[in-house]
């Protein structure tokens, strides 16, 4: 089969399109052929070893996993002898490590049954982000109805589904972005959009009761000048390094962590992890009509490499995705 094989760090150039073995369904996993896979933020950290740091669990010399890729959608080809959920032809999405390639085995809990009313391209693009969004704002935030939420970063992977998600729970959202992306933020539903080419809107004397932090750009400082009085802080990565290359958007979250027992807001980290529940909330929501996913530009996966370098250096809006 063909995939995207990375052998060492550096620049997307480093990805290459090789020949490797089709694998073959273990007793509880299965073969999906894919038929689209989604570009993240993590992709591109991943192809270049950044922050140090992260090299630990990434591995130090070059990385550990061959093929990269986390996000796909596609039909199940074959099953192993101990999976009842699934059977040949069931069309599936999910997240595991290798998706930027023809085929992928799973655990079949990884999977779940792709939206009914999602293309494969559009079901690519929700598992990592939309999950990303539901657990920060489900789980760490506790959005409920009438909150007022802000989301730092709107119009990148993970914003239009946070901007999503909020509104789901009933929840009053601003969305903060740059100037050509109001429009997006707007369309997936925002209440209100800031663009921060005219306006910091960490000084603009507004108070949220959840801040979702999806860029890294300001000070925890900064950040809790927006927040009320008991409101919930959740950061979430970014691509504004404040710590550089050797920790990254680590340094803010590990500044965070460690102010959070000492003040009254709540200061918390998220670690997104996939799991079977939430990719079955995010299909319901999806068959609700309540999150649609947004798709900036697709690539074939010859293109992978031309793809990671678009969302590197153009801060592509919402998702890109890959065919297969």
């Amino acid at each position: 089969m063909k995939a995207v094989v990375q052998d060492r760090y550096g620049s997307p150039d480093v990805l290459e399109i090789r020949d490797v073995a089709k694998p073959v369904a273990a007793e509880n996993q299965v073969l999906v052929r894919i038929h689209a896979a989604a570009v993240n933020a993590a992709d591109w950290h991943v192809v270049r070893g950044d922050p140090y740091l992260a090299r630990l669990s990434l591995g130090l010399r070059g990385p550990k996993r061959e093929i990269p890729g986390r996000d796909f959608a596609g039909r199940v080809e074959a099953v192993g002898r101990g999976v009842r959920r699934f059977r040949p032809g069931d069309e599936v999405f999910g997240e595991a490590d290798g998706a930027f390639a023809e085929y992928l085995c799973v655990p079949d809990d990884a999977v779940e049954p792709k939206p009914a009313n999602l293309d494969f391209a559009q079901a690519a693009a929700l598992p990592l982000a939309g999950n990303t969004a539901l657990m920060g704002l489900r789980d760490l935030g506790q959005v409920r109805e009438g909150a007022r939420v802000l989301v730092n970063g709107a119009s990148g992977g993970v914003g239009p589904f946070a901007v999503q998600i909020a509104k789901a729970f009933g929840a009053h959202v601003t969305g903060v972005c740059s100037t050509r992306n109001q429009e997006l933020v707007r369309s997936v539903g925002a209440d209100h959009v800031i663009d921060y080419s005219q306006e910091d809107f960490t000084r603009a004397g507004e108070r949220y009761d959840i801040l979702f932090d999806l860029v890294g750009n300001h000070s925890l400082t900064a950040f809790r000048r927006a927040l009320a009085p008991t409101g919930t802080l959740v950061l979430s990565g970014g691509g504004v390094f404040d710590g550089g290359s050797l920790f990254g958007p680590m340094s803010l979250m590990l500044k965070g962590q460690a102010l959070s027992r000492f003040v009254s807001h709540r200061l918390l980290v998220l670690t997104a992890a996939p799991s079977r529940e939430n990719l079955a909330a995010l299909r319901e929501l999806a068959e609700a009509g309540k999150v649609t996913p947004v798709i900036d530009r697709t690539y074939p996966l010859a293109e992978v490499p031309e793809a990671i370098r678009y969302m590197e250096v153009e801060h592509a809006r919402a998702k890109v995705v890959i065919t297969v």
